[in-house]
């Protein structure tokens, strides 16, 4: 899988969500200044609701721009291979004979990556696999405790 693609997916997908969060963000906005939204009692909160709102989608939007801003740099830099998993890295992992591709980013967790018929989910270094994966070679294993129990993991390949 072409790391310089995956990144340019995953960029795309960021910044097509960010759109989405800017759209509801400026809805919600306008709707507090909105006449039909006017308190008509003291018990009509629409326009406070609407703030509310208002204020967890910005919460978003600087998320998402953030994100992007990493994510964007992260596609500047020099992606060569290194000695160990490192932010940047594409690893293959096996878990019960399976075998699934993750980038490991340093935010925008949780993306599903479609490159060349070839899928890879992009994992946090905060998450459990993200954060025991780091600074492992080739044949290592690991466990990360989930839901009570331990898992192990195996290190097919990175890049």
């Amino acid at each position: 899988m072409n790391k310089k693609k995956l990144l340019a997916n995953l960029i795309d997908q960021i910044k097509v969500e960010l759109e989405k969060a800017k759209a509801a963000y400026d809805t919600s906005k306008s709707a507090t200044r909105d006449p039909d939204f006017k308190s008509e009692s003291k018990w009509d909160t629409r326009s406070i609701e609407a703030g509310y709102l208002a204020g967890a989608q910005k919460v978003r939007v600087d998320e998402l721009e953030m994100d992007l801003n990493v994510i964007e740099e992260l596609a500047s830099d020099s992606l060569s291979k290194k000695p160990t998993v490192t932010i940047g890295s594409l690893v293959e992992i096996k878990f019960n004979n399976l075998v699934k591709k993750y980038f490991i980013t340093p935010a925008a967790g949780g993306y599903i990556v479609n490159v060349d018929d070839e899928v890879a989910l992009t994992i946090s270094v905060f998450s459990p696999i993200g954060n025991e994966v780091l600074d492992l070679e080739e044949g290592d294993s690991f466990e990360v405790e989930m839901n009570g129990e331990s898992r192990e993991y195996e290190i097919i390949s990175f890049c």
